[in-house]
This record gives C-alpha cells, structure tokens and sequence, in this order.
C-alpha cells in the first residue's frame, strides 16, 4: 500500500515505540488518527508531526467495548497500525482478576475486534492493511512471562493465519516483532537491563518496520539484532532446552521488569 495520502489509526500512540511509528508514518504522507489514554500527551504528539489534519482520539481499550468506539471515532481509515498493550509481566498468580482481563482485551481482543470491524468495509472496497505489533515473546518461552506471552502468541497468530484467509483479497496483513528495545518498551519502562549479550533494538527499527511491512505488503518482520533472532528460532524448535538454559540473568531481569511495570497494569 502506498501510505501518501492514506489514513491511519494508531493505537498506543503517546508510547515511546507510538511517538517513532507516529513520526515515521507521518513523513511517509500519511493523515493519522492518533490515540491512547493520555489526552494532554496526544495533543502534544500531534503538534509536532510532520503534515496536517492529524487528529487525536482519546481511548483506554481496556474498557468493554472501546475498541469499536474508537473505530466509530476514527471513521473511515485505510490502515490500522494496532500497537497499544498493557504490561503483563510477571507470575500469573500475582495478577488480579481484573488484571488479567485488562491485559487480554487491550493486548488481544481489542485488535480482533477492530480487525472484524474493519474487514467488511474493506473487503467492498478491496484494499487496506492491517499490522499488528507483537513481540519476540510471541515466539520464546521465559520466565515470568506466561500472561504477556499469551497475549502476543496469540496476535501473532492471529495476523499469520488472516493473512492467509485474506491473501488475494488487496487487504493486507502484517506483523512485527520487536525484540529488546532501548528507549522504550519494557526495559526502559521498568528501569530493568536486558541480559548481557543479546542487543537491544531502537524504536525508529521499529518505525521503520512498520513503514516498509505496509508498503512491500510484508508478512512479518522482527526487529532485534541477529543473534537474538536466532535464539528465539531455537526457542520454538526446541523450548524445552531453550527454557533449561535461559539461566537465572534472565530469571532477575524479568523478576525486574515485572516489578517495575506492576503499578501500570
């Protein structure tokens, strides 16, 4: 799809990764419809965005139905780059109830539903492009990570499989995959430290991404240095040994992450 002149709804826009996916779509032409939680920052984002007409929506996708008045809010839009989560690291039986119903809908059935919404129109009309932000944790097994994992094991095979449903259809369907990022994401929201020796990726490889999977209709692309992409391949062929040698750095590191991040659930 080429993205000059073509609307965009962002989700989880006012994020470290949504403020570089925002600069970037915005330079490629596009007319974004921006939204997150946080109203003042929206704003804020939108007056330094290259081109105009930009708009900001407020929405907390964590709330029973919001993604569907969000899209109402947004009206009529050619792509959605779904991009908002909710931490959801930790031991699941240091979650609440609420808790985890918070982190599935924002995290996952938030972009199915959009998805759903959003196909009929798109199907008449035989374009558009749906992408979805995942994780590499959407490919590993780690320690304290079972709730998040979930949630991006399952958008991840989510966007996979409706690619097929919709290949030859002009609506396209791609997701990325970012590993550690430095910046923003987990590790700089919990203060946490990535284990030693497997890189860190920035959020304009991210934003970069996202630009070149809807323009060249691409599947799926992961955005971490060679060598943890190589470890998550062998964590899915092999989780059993990939758990027994994640080894206790990653064991802190995640103990980390999931106490920096317990207060933003």
């Amino acid at each position: 799809m080429r993205l000059e002149g073509k609307t965009v709804l962002l989700t989880g826009a006012t994020g470290g990764l949504g403020r570089a996916m925002a600069a970037a779509l915005a330079d490629r032409g596009t007319t974004l419809v921006l939204s997150s939680r946080k109203a003042e920052e929206l704003e804020e984002l939108v007056a330094t965005l290259s081109g105009e007409e930009h708009r900001a929506v407020v929405s907390d996708l964590a709330e029973d139905g919001a993604a569907l008045r969000l899209l109402e809010d947004a009206g009529d839009i050619d792509a959605l780059v779904a991009n908002a989560g909710l931490p959801a690291s930790g031991r699941l039986d240091g979650f609440s109830q609420e808790e985890i119903g918070r982190a599935l809908r924002v995290n996952l059935e938030s972009p199915v539903r959009m998805a759903r919404e959003l196909l009929p129109t798109w199907q008449k009309r035989g374009s558009g492009h749906l992408l979805f932000v995942s994780s590499i944790s959407g490919f590993v097994s780690t320690p304290r990570a079972s709730l998040y994992a979930a949630t991006k094991f399952g958008l991840r095979g989510f966007a996979l499989n409706l690619r097929e449903d919709l290949r030859g259809s002009g609506i396209g369907v791609s997701v990325i995959t970012p590993g550690a990022i430095r910046e923003a994401g987990m590790f700089a929201d919990s203060g946490a430290k990535a284990p030693p020796g497997v890189g860190t990726g920035t959020p304009q490889q991210v934003a970069s991404a996202v630009v070149r999977a809807i323009e060249r209709d691409k599947s799926e692309i992961s955005v971490a240095p060679m060598r943890q992409r190589a470890l998550a391949r062998f964590a899915m062929l092999a989780p059993e040994l990939s758990g027994r040698a994640v080894g206790a750095a990653a064991a802190r590191a995640a103990d980390e992450i999931a106490q920096g991040q317990a207060n933003k659930r």
